[in-house]
């Protein structure tokens, strides 16, 4: 007897969550690239609160796009090399629906710690004190549409050995918008200007980025192991 969709999401984000839990290396590196690059920041640039203060939220944002980055090579690759996503593939289930727990996890695992940790690291740079919130929730809608950006250019790349620049060059025209909004609305909160718009816009992008992401990413599998 088939199981129902829901019970088959659920286990698949519970088994998602413990693979990438027990993978140290899936969140621990993007977090230690995190904080290693933004405490070099006052070291190569300049110590002058200043300066770092007018450069932290670009510099932030930035960082924090790099490391997403820098996690999607394995999204799908450890699923392709222990057979799991050709079960995925031949699921009676829908495949964007099951693909979109992994996305969700992948940003429990990257995007929500590097949000976190971003209050910690603004300090560092000497970010006023009015950038604080809208750092975090930029980021916190932010780097979920990361997630599900960058999911597309694991999946289209997933049976290329090295797939790690090529994910770079298909995504990160599509990065740089959330990018944009982001710093700008952190840089307009600091200067005392409204920076909701910005954050609507980026809660566009997000709403934008899990309705459509999920069916170019089965798409992207599809055609990965068709190749």
């Amino acid at each position: 007897m088939t199981e129902s969709l829901g019970t088959a999401l659920g286990r698949q984000f519970s088994r998602e969550l413990k693979q990438s839990v027990r993978a140290s290396s899936e969140w621990a590196n993007p977090v230690i690239f995190f904080v290693m690059v933004i405490t070099m920041v006052p070291i190569g640039i300049s110590p002058d609160a200043k300066l770092l203060a007018v450069l932290a939220p670009g510099m932030i944002w930035v960082v924090a796009l790099l490391a997403t980055l820098l996690s999607l090579d394995g999204l799908f690759r450890t699923d392709r090399d222990d057979g799991s996503l050709e079960q995925l593939l031949i699921s009676p289930h829908p495949l964007p629906l099951l693909v979109m727990t992994k996305v969700m996890v992948h940003w429990l695992v990257t995007g929500l710690p590097l949000t976190l940790l971003s209050p910690v690291l603004g300090m560092m740079l000497s970010l006023p004190a009015e950038g604080y919130v809208p750092l975090v929730l930029s980021l916190l809608i932010g780097t979920g549409s990361l997630s599900f950006i960058g999911a597309i250019g694991a999946a289209l790349t997933v049976s290329l050995r090295r797939g790690g620049l090529l994910i770079a060059l298909i995504i990160m025209p599509f990065y740089v918008p959330v990018l944009i909004f982001g710093a700008n609305g952190v840089s307009r909160a600091i200067e005392g200007f409204a920076h909701s718009g910005q954050l609507a816009v980026l809660g566009a992008f997000l709403a934008l980025s899990v309705a459509l992401a999920p069916f170019a990413i089965a798409a992207g599998l599809r055609i990965s192991a068709d190749s």
